[in-house]
């Protein structure tokens, strides 16, 4: 699934993306440390893997889901 970055704390390395209907999801911490990724920016385009309704993994839209 796809999505676009909302927001991203630096400190905590978790944050919330806008689905492309619009929803807020929030990923946490370890969804984030589950990737590749060291930082996003707001507007940044990404890859999200859900479990159980939770986002699990987060990365650029030009990187694989594992």
């Amino acid at each position: 699934m796809q999505a676009t970055v909302r927001s991203f704390d630096e400190t905590t390395r978790s944050g919330s993306v806008f689905l492309d209907d619009g929803t807020v999801l929030v990923f946490p911490t370890h969804a984030f440390d589950a990737g590749p990724l060291r930082l996003l920016r707001t507007g940044q385009r990404v890859n999200l893997a859900l479990a159980d309704g939770e986002i699990t993994y987060v990365t650029l839209s030009t990187f694989p889901l594992p």
